[in-house]
């Protein structure tokens, strides 16, 4: 499946298109990766507990978003764009969504 940012696809005409698909992923960081990323706060420097957990939620949907496409009979998806919020009573949870057209081309 194609993926991209931008309406078309460069030398690909679009032959069809088949709708709006999303993916979501609600994620959350536990109290190991909140104290790591504390220290990492205090001292300095990447928190690469946060950065794993950003591209699992990420991932995760983008794979969703792309089976649903695929479900539809997609060999693509065109103008996708991700959104990330943190959520719940302290902030403590991680959303990421995405968005595209699904289509033929």
């Amino acid at each position: 499946m194609l993926l991209s940012t931008t309406p078309t696809i460069e030398g690909q005409p679009i032959q069809k298109y088949l709708g709006v698909v999303s993916g979501e992923t609600i994620i959350g960081a536990n109290v190991i990766k909140d104290f790591k990323a504390s220290l990492t706060d205090f001292f300095g420097g990447r928190s690469g507990s946060y950065e794993r957990t950003v591209a699992e939620a990420k991932n995760t949907s983008l794979n969703e978003m792309t089976d649903r496409a695929a479900s539809l009979g997609a060999n693509a998806i065109v103008g996708i764009d991700f959104d990330f919020e943190t959520i719940g009573a302290s902030n403590s949870m991680l959303m990421v969504s995405c968005t595209g057209t699904a289509v033929i081309i």
